[in-house]
């Protein structure tokens, strides 16, 4: 498998662009605007996208997602169903930050435990609550790599301010749901740097395993 980071939006969110080198097909996940470059970036990797994945419900990683697996012919799956009043108010939610939303009910709800599949490739969906109740993280095991969205970021972890936010449930997420994972996890966040889990662990502010000691 091979992933490439496309940032769209004024937020500056990776869409990430994972593939099958076998194969050649790949997904999208979080395409929430741009969608000019993500047609470059998928030419250019020369793959057949499958389907398009959704971590949560915000406008900066879904607001275009409806609109372009319609033109692109192709499903989108995820998040979890308890992030649908999000998606739902996509279009409000664009428009009061200036960007394109509209709303979308996905092909298929995503829940702790399922996989998802492009050529042949299996992801582990992991059910992350907290940033929004409805969150889910992108595992591929054999690669030691995770899409994460907004719960976990270099130095940092996602808002929990905004409605059905939860401070408790994204920390029990990041320290109950990812670090069993393995420290050797390199992860993509919903913005900026990649980084590990080991190296959250030892020096993140929020979850490092010495504020827990």
């Amino acid at each position: 498998m091979r992933a490439a980071i496309v940032p769209v939006t004024l937020f500056e969110q990776n869409c990430s662009l994972l593939w099958c080198t076998k194969t050649m097909r790949g997904v999208l996940v979080d395409p929430g605007g741009d969608l000019p470059r993500l047609r470059q970036a998928i030419e250019k990797a020369g793959i057949t996208v499958e389907k398009l994945l959704v971590t949560h419900g915000h406008m900066d990683h879904c607001g275009m997602a409806g609109v372009f697996a319609k033109e692109l012919g192709v499903p989108i799956e995820g998040p979890h169903e308890d992030d649908r009043f999000w998606l739902d108010s996509l279009a409000e939610s664009g428009a009061r930050y200036g960007i394109e939303g509209h709303p979308f009910v996905p092909d298929r709800w995503l829940e702790h435990g399922d996989t998802v599949t492009f050529g042949e490739i299996t992801l582990d969906v992991v059910h992350c609550p907290g940033h929004t109740p409805g969150h889910v993280v992108f595992v591929h095991a054999p690669s030691r790599f995770a899409v994460v969205g907004d719960v976990l970021f270099a130095g940092s972890i996602g808002r929990t301010d905004f409605p059905r936010g939860n401070h408790q449930d994204l920390i029990d997420s990041i320290t109950q749901r990812l670090w069993p994972l393995g420290d050797d996890i390199t992860f993509i966040p919903g913005h900026g740097p990649t980084s590990t889990f080991g190296r959250e662990r030892e020096t993140n502010p929020f979850v490092a395993d010495k504020r827990f000691a």
